[in-house]
Order: C-alpha cells, then structure tokens, then sequence
C-alpha cells in the first residue's frame, strides 16, 4: 500500500475553494489530467453517496475512468472518497480537507492505493508518483484559476467558512 499527502496554501477563503471543487463542469479548466466528470448519483443533500465518473487523461494518449464515491462530506471543508477499482483490493481511498487561515486556506489532501494486478502493480511506484505530480498541479492550477478569474462567486470572496 502506497500514500500520499501534501497540503497547499491557498490564498481564497474556503467556501470560495469549495465552490469550486464542487462545480464538476469546470474541473477541465484548472485540472490537467481531467477531461471530464460526470455526476452518476447525486448522493443527499450535503454531497454523501454522490458516486461520479472521473475521465482522465493517461500518459501515452490513454484514456481512463474512475468511479468515484464521496463520503465524509463537511460543505466547505472536506470529504473523503473511494474509487471504486475493477477488482477488489484495488480501491483508493483518500480525503481533502479545507483549513481555514486568516489570509486563506490551507488545502490538505492524501490518497492511499494499492495495485494488486501484474503488470500494473509492477510499475505502481512510476504511476502514482505521475498521478500525485498531477493531482498536486490541479489544486495550485484551481488556486491560479480563482485568482485569474475574481467574477466567479465573488459573493464567496469574503467568506470564512
């Protein structure tokens, strides 16, 4: 089993983080492996049970798709998730969290796998460190796109959460 966490300062109040993280049709914007996700269930009215269907980009010009289930679920300030893998043993699991600070957020995300399937638990250690090097892009890229973009959910900007 493999993990991987890291945290980001952000310097966007939470719900204005969390705004976006929730807004599924622009993950393609800021998310540079995501070439589109697709709500399957909603989940209830606070985002538990909400199971998504994740399109990414892979290295070499492939294409995968990840079912995601979201847990946990604190409106501007996390949730956990699993992705459902073909075969069991094969799910990840992680959480994002939203910590709140005077001059922002501070962003912490972690994800634990395990390939159990040859050939891809052979070449586990190349194809998460490419997946963590682009999940850690995508959150500093959805921090530039807030910034580069002060008109969405401006009445967010000031928000502490």
């Amino acid at each position: 089993m493999r993990e991987h966490r890291y945290q980001l300062e952000l310097p966007h109040p939470p719900a204005r983080v969390w705004a976006l993280m929730q807004d599924y049709a622009r993950w393609t914007a800021y998310a540079p492996m995501v070439l589109g996700v697709e709500v399957v269930h909603a989940g209830d009215a606070q985002g538990n049970g909400l199971l998504r269907r994740v399109i990414y980009q892979m290295p070499f010009g492939r294409r995968g798709a990840a079912l995601e289930l979201v847990s946990e679920v604190e409106a501007a300030r996390g949730y956990s998730y699993t992705m459902i893998g073909r075969e069991p043993g094969n799910d990840q699991t992680g959480r994002v969290r939203l910590e709140p600070r005077a001059d922002g957020t501070r962003l912490h995300f972690e994800e634990r796998y395990h390939l159990t399937r040859a050939p891809w638990k052979w070449f586990e250690g190349p194809i998460y460190r490419f997946i963590n090097r682009k999940n850690e892009e995508s959150m500093r890229a959805l921090s530039a796109w807030l910034s580069a973009h002060p008109e969405y959910r401006p009445d967010l900007a000031g928000a502490a959460a």
